[in-house]
């Protein structure tokens, strides 16, 4: 059967996304390409993209609903319905998965008692698989809210979803602080992150993958930034790595010929124990 009108928001809810949105319409020459940024709008109100929440679209941009869905149903950082506080993305394309990515992601299935695209009793966490967080040289990746969590093992995953929950401080590895799924929405609305530091805190990228860009421009090759698993420069064999999921301010040992600790050389990919992964020779070779 037909749906009926969906309803509107409350006047005071409305009157003040109407001032936000009239500001991201103004940054575009043509209302309807501001449409990508409303949907993150809507979304940081109500932690989801809603048929209100479409409706409000469709009028400030003089679209019919139709229109809006069609976008709003093809890309998969709208949600379609609500979730959780904290979005946790595992990445199980080729890379992250052969590194230990199918084996998080059935882990935390698990610890949480949900499913795919599922959350949370208590409202907190939302757990989906990604097909690739564009991140294959920290393999395996875990996204929350998508913020970086490098070089994750099921423990770790574990630990990083109880402390969500919990409430405790969750630092990602590289990128700005963590915060809940509506403020990034906001944030990719195109509206500023006013929390003090965050901008500073985005950094670049990582020494692996810079890798390939210094060899690009000619530059001497760098020792190894990832060396096989279980094994460091100089070792004969392997050695025990302790606990991963280090901080991303931790610094390197002395001596440990690391450049920061999450290049630090991981345990074999829990997905398959018997077949250590990463590379043997020299990049390049």
């Amino acid at each position: 059967m037909p749906q009926l009108p969906a309803p509107d928001y409350p006047a005071d809810v409305r009157a003040r996304l109407e001032a936000d949105a009239k500001e991201v319409i103004a940054r575009y020459p043509g209302s309807r390409s501001a449409l990508l940024p409303l949907l993150h709008l809507v979304q940081s109100e109500e932690g989801h993209v809603s048929r209100t929440g479409m409706r409000f679209c469709a009028e400030m941009l003089d679209l019919t609903t139709a229109e809006v869905t069609a976008v709003a149903t093809f890309y998969t950082m709208y949600r379609r319905k609500p979730s959780g506080d904290y979005q946790v993305g595992v990445c199980t394309n080729t890379l992250c998965a052969v590194m230990g990515g199918d084996a998080i992601f059935d882990e935390l299935k698990r610890h949480l008692g949900v499913g795919n695209d599922e959350t949370t009793t208590d409202g907190k966490v939302t757990l989906e698989h990604i097909e690739c967080n564009a991140a294959c040289d920290f393999a395996p990746v875990v996204m929350v809210n998508w913020e970086f969590f490098d070089n994750q093992t099921p423990e770790s995953a574990k630990r990083l979803v109880d402390d969500l929950r919990a409430g405790r401080p969750v630092e990602p590895t590289r990128g700005a602080p963590l915060c809940t799924y509506k403020e990034t929405a906001r944030i990719l609305a195109g509206f500023p992150d006013e929390r003090p530091g965050a901008v500073a805190a985005s950094g670049g990228a990582g020494p692996a993958s810079l890798v390939g860009l210094r060899l690009a421009k000619g530059e001497a090759p760098q020792p190894r930034v990832v060396h096989p698993r279980g094994e460091g420069p100089g070792d004969d064999g392997p050695r025990d790595q302790g606990p991963r999921g280090a901080g991303p301010h931790d610094e390197a040992q002395p001596g440990s010929g690391h450049l920061s600790s999450h290049d630090a050389p991981q345990q074999t990919s829990a997905s398959d124990p018997a077949h250590p992964a990463g590379p043997v020779d020299e990049e390049g070779e």
